[in-house]
């Protein structure tokens, strides 16, 4: 019989925190459990109970927390990436939630009988439900005033009829009045630095931190940026309905295209959702290849007086806007041409150029309009470089026109000189591993690599590589607890094939942001100093650790492969007009005017922290039973 693959097996940690830990790798959906706590075989998060160990946080702000004991619904957090892991891909698993109490399982027909209301029942999860289905509204009633699908707030006899807070309205600590600043910051954007990287808000975090540097996707589709006339969401997964809730009302009948690479019956709720609105249309990206999907998070916006471009790291559903660690670059508002040549306004990154290649490669009629609109628009202001990635495989000059061939021609015509960076090593910041190889060498620290430590000239040898990636106790810890790890996609299968990984891997800190506990859902790469104290570039993308991301090299180098659609912005001090970027603290400006330098929001601490001896990476398909998150719950997947 084969002997079962644990975690401290892969990862040498020890100790009552991995008593409960084993996996068989055969049978990923039927993990061992302790005897001293009976399982609910239908849950992923399971309340704890008083014979567990309580969790303690004496530092933490218990404001947007989960009330201890409870378990939130994961309909919230549906559908995220499992793109990025090639074992994730084939086993796309549906995410429910659901009470224990005392260790045994609390049926939902004896909750929902007890709490009988006309022909209605009433919703186990009340307030916290996220329910969008029609379906589920005629069934049940949430006597504390939750949300229809349509936004209009459920009604019952012992509620009065008081709109649940969005995201963005509770994302300030202690402050739900200060909408001037806080709900709608779109005039930061407009006055944001040249840089125009934000983080978003996160619900339960201070004031400070949602403040200045961050934004919400009410503030990005806001009515004080512009009228309006239409607009193309690019995503992996889309929840219509509330989408089309986060723009302005007067703008939610605008023409609507809907880029997506949904299939099978997701593709089918997708439609239904769409066949609502008469002004939503859809537009399926070609994925002709295995396991590709389409990962790409971007915004086209139209107004009446130009176009902007919004290239971010969210999902489209309300989870990924809430308690999430997401980035956001905004573009500058790009104006109409005077002129009737659409090879003119184009910026000194060739942003025109290569939007209109990537648009182009989806070969989609319906995309022929928003290509005319861009090519009519100057968009000389533009300061970054687009890195995309586009299914395919690709030979000759077009196979560095995509992936991290894209990234490491970019970086040897405008990238940091050898002798200034030599020694900085290569920080890889991501929310999702793929199967890269049974050795480092394989594609991890040889071709990838290599394009990231490029440099001006030349390729400048391979760097020292960091990365960054929640460890177990970064997600038990987070504002979400466990249930963050069900975006964090990094399966026990793919883990046993590659065990060097682990040595690479650094603490998600982000104590200069105030984003320690929000869990990371961005992906950031960048070359710092030792001390991490300058970058000499910065890349902000949808693209996760994964070949299937980033392209891999086939025919002894001379095709790269690309499975999945990608797509992320490089910032390079040269583009503007400095010699490096500093990251942003307390001694920031007096040290960019030293280095001829711009202070840059950096989305977390540098340098990073590297794994304790007893830290592992979270993997999101074992059970953590013996330790309660920061939410009283501990984590059962079934």
């Amino acid at each position: 019989m084969k002997r079962s693959v644990s975690v401290e097996d892969l990862f040498g940690t020890s100790g009552s925190d991995d008593a409960d830990l084993r996996e068989d790798t055969q049978n990923p959906q039927s993990p061992p459990l302790s005897t001293t706590k009976k399982r609910c075989s239908t849950l992923d998060v399971v309340a704890t109970n008083s014979r567990l160990e309580k969790p303690s946080f004496p530092d933490r702000d218990t404001t947007g927390f989960v009330q201890k004991g409870s378990t939130e619904p994961l309909e919230r957090i549906r559908g995220h990436e499992l793109s990025d892991s090639d074992d994730s891909v084939q086993s796309r698993k549906s995410v429910k939630s659901k009470k224990c109490q005392d260790s045994r399982e609390l049926p939902l027909e004896h909750i929902s009988s007890e709490h009988s209301h006309g022909k209605r029942r009433v919703c186990q999860y009340g307030k916290q439900c996220y329910r969008k289905n029609p379906d589920h509204f005629k069934e049940f009633i949430h006597p504390d005033g939750s949300l229809h699908f349509d936004g209009t707030v459920a009604s019952s006899s012992s509620s009065s009829s008081k709109k649940q807070p969005d995201s963005e309205e509770t994302s300030c600590t202690g402050v739900k009045s200060k909408m001037a600043d806080c709900h709608d910051n779109a005039r930061s954007i407009e006055e944001s630095d040249s840089f125009s990287f934000f983080l978003t808000k996160v619900q339960g975090i201070s004031y400070t931190y949602n403040h200045k540097g961050a934004i919400g996707i009410k503030d990005i589709l806001s009515q004080n940026l512009g009228n309006l006339q239409k607009s193309a969401q690019f995503n992996y997964k889309i929840d219509v309905p509330w989408l089309i809730s986060r723009y302005p009302e007067e703008f939610r009948n605008r023409p609507l295209l809907i880029v997506h690479g949904a299939k099978g019956e997701e593709k089918v709720e997708l439609q239904e959702e769409a066949s609502r609105y008469d002004n939503v249309r859809l537009c399926q990206a070609p994925l002709d290849i295995a396991y590709g999907t389409h990962h790409t998070k971007m915004m086209l916006l139209l107004y009446n007086n130009g176009l902007r471009v919004v290239i971010h790291t969210a999902n489209l559903v309300d989870g990924d806007w809430r308690q999430k660690t997401q980035g956001v670059w905004v573009s500058p508002l790009f104006p109409k041409l005077l002129t009737k040549e659409s090879a003119a306004g184009d910026s000194s990154t060739h942003f025109k150029r290569d939007l209109v290649e990537y648009l182009t490669a989806y070969r989609q009629k319906s995309l022929d309009e928003w290509i005319s609109t861009i090519q009519q628009s100057d968009v000389s202001s533009a300061k970054v470089v687009l890195i995309g990635s586009i299914p395919g495989r690709y030979v000759g000059d077009k196979k560095n026109h995509f992936g991290h061939l894209k990234l490491r021609k970019v970086l040897q015509e405008s990238g940091p000189e050898a002798a200034s960076v030599s020694d900085w090593p290569i920080i890889g910041q991501f929310s999702s591993v793929g199967s890269l190889g049974a050795s480092s060498d394989v594609w991890l620290t040889s071709e990838w690599l290599t394009s990231l430590s490029a440099g001006k000239g030349s390729l400048l040898g391979k760097a020292k590589l960091q990365l960054v990636y929640p460890s177990k106790e970064n997600v038990r810890h987070s504002l979400e607890g466990y249930p963050a790890g069900a975006a964090l996609p990094y399966s026990i299968r793919t883990a046993a094939r590659q065990p060097y990984f682990t040595s690479y891997l650094h603490q998600w800190k982000s104590d200069c942001r105030g984003r320690t506990r929000a869990s990371p859902h961005i992906k950031t790469y960048t070359r710092a100093s030792n001390d991490g104290t300058q970058i000499a570039w910065f890349l902000v993308t949808s693209a996760n650790m994964s070949k299937a991301a980033w392209g891999s090299l086939e025919k002894n180098g001379a095709q790269l492969f690309v499975r999945s659609y990608e797509l992320g912005v490089l910032f390079l001090p040269e583009h503007f007009g400095v010699k490096s970027f500093t990251v942003c603290g307390p001694t920031t400006d007096k040290q960019a005017v030293k280095l001829d330098s711009l202070p840059f929001p950096f989305p977390f601490d540098l340098p990073p922290v590297p794994y304790g001896k007893d830290d592992r990476p979270w993997i999101w398909d074992v059970p953590y039973l013996d330790k309660p998150d920061s939410n009283g719950n501990v984590w059962s997947p079934s």
